[in-house]
């Protein structure tokens, strides 16, 4: 930039001193030549740098998946190639599901014998009660026997064995009462044991279930987003486990984001809103528009780890770190290409000093034109 400002400024005196001649090339002239660039030259670059700060260190950033799989297998299709651009849900690999459609049927069988099971249980409790009432008026008239039995013997016209009988078989009535209502009971607990209006064992089996057909459903692998397959290193046969440490393959998501760095006193007067530009070599020649979505208050400097070491200053100071700016770019540069990782200039135009905000658009343009050339000897 200042190179650009004093080049401009040397055409001028050139025409002014040296071409027309218009006024005499003294030692008087000369010094204030001299003067006048190196205080204007200072003056405006830190009156820029204030009201219109810049940076050379622009950033685009993509979210990176690591896509793995929910379950272990062996891949037996993948549809996609490295580098290839998807769109959200289409299909990146497929699994062998013999084995998660066979776990499907065997549980699909269990379920069936579970629910006839349980029509089985209400049947058996009808059955239960049944027995029960039988058994219940059998007592009762042997109830009456004895009693009469008891109120004859005790006139002495009574059988003695009739009614040591009689309760033998009273005894023997109510056993078999108690055995009903315990096996009535025992029927409606299990009945009565639900989650979710299903008798527990049905419930159980259910959740197993569904759960093999929610492992069966993740032997298909599809695209987290749009975007592009990156480090495509799988092929069919392959054996793929849902382990962090084992990848499948790399995805970038089409969404990005654009940050700039900026020293820690050159944000005082930026803020939320303000209008900003960005370069970068990948798009030689072409602006795009930008504001500011929010600064990020922090930075690597700032973080105290747990430790119980005392922290160390070094022998010589850390230098000072910066900030990064959040940039949402105008929705009519959204279906531009931004390339992960590009890195170029930008520019963060505030409310103070908008008369001089031409001078930075203008190094900025002159900056992104000179990402045509490419700089290198071979």
């Amino acid at each position: 930039m200042e190179a650009i400002l004093l080049g401009i400024y040397s055409f001028f005196v050139w025409l002014i001193f040296i071409k027309f001649k218009w006024l005499p090339w003294n030692t008087r002239s000369q010094v204030v030549v001299v003067i006048i660039p190196v205080v204007a030259m200072a003056m405006l670059v830190l009156t820029l740098n204030v009201v219109a700060p810049s940076s050379s260190d622009v950033r685009v950033i993509k979210y990176v998946v690591q896509v793995l799989p929910q379950v272990r297998g062996r891949v037996v299709e993948i549809p996609v190639k490295g580098n290839d651009y998807v769109k959200k849900g289409d299909l990146l690999f497929r699994i062998d599901p013999t084995p998660y459609e066979l776990t499907v049927k065997t549980y699909e069988a269990q379920l069936a014998n579970a629910e006839g099971g349980a029509r089985q249980l209400t049947e058996q409790r009808r059955s239960a009660t049944a027995s029960k009432l039988a058994v219940s008026a059998r007592v009762e008239l042997a109830r009456q026997r004895v009693q009469q039995y008891q109120e004859l013997a005790s006139t002495g016209a009574g059988d003695t064995f009739a009614l040591q009988k009689a309760q033998s078989d009273l005894k023997d009535l109510e056993s078999q009462y108690a055995a009903a209502a315990a096996t009535e009971a025992q029927v409606q607990q299990k009945i009565l044991a639900q989650v979710d209006g299903d008798q527990a064992e049905v419930a159980q089996i259910k959740a197993q279930l569904e759960n093999a057909r929610w492992e069966l459903s993740q032997t298909a692998v599809y695209a987290p987003a749009n975007g592009w397959v990156i480090n495509l290193q799988l092929r069919p046969g392959s054996m793929v486990v849902p382990m962090p440490a084992f990848v499948a393959m790399t995805f970038v998501e089409d969404e990005y984001q654009v940050i700039a760095l900026f020293g820690q006193n050159e944000l005082y007067k930026v803020k939320p809103g303000d209008e900003a530009e960005i370069a970068l070599p990948t798009l030689p020649g072409q602006i795009i528009k930008a504001s500011v979505d929010s600064i990020v208050w922090a930075q690597g400097q700032g973080q105290m780890p747990m430790s119980g070491t005392v922290p160390q200053t070094g022998a010589a100071p850390i230098p000072p770190g910066r900030f990064a700016v959040k940039l949402n770019v105008d929705e009519k540069y959204r279906d531009a290409f931004l390339a992960a990782g590009a890195i170029g200039n930008g520019a963060i135009y505030t409310d103070s000093g908008k008369a001089i905000h031409i001078l930075r658009k203008v190094f900025l343009r002159i900056s992104s034109k000179l990402n045509y050339l490419i700089l290198k000897l071979h």
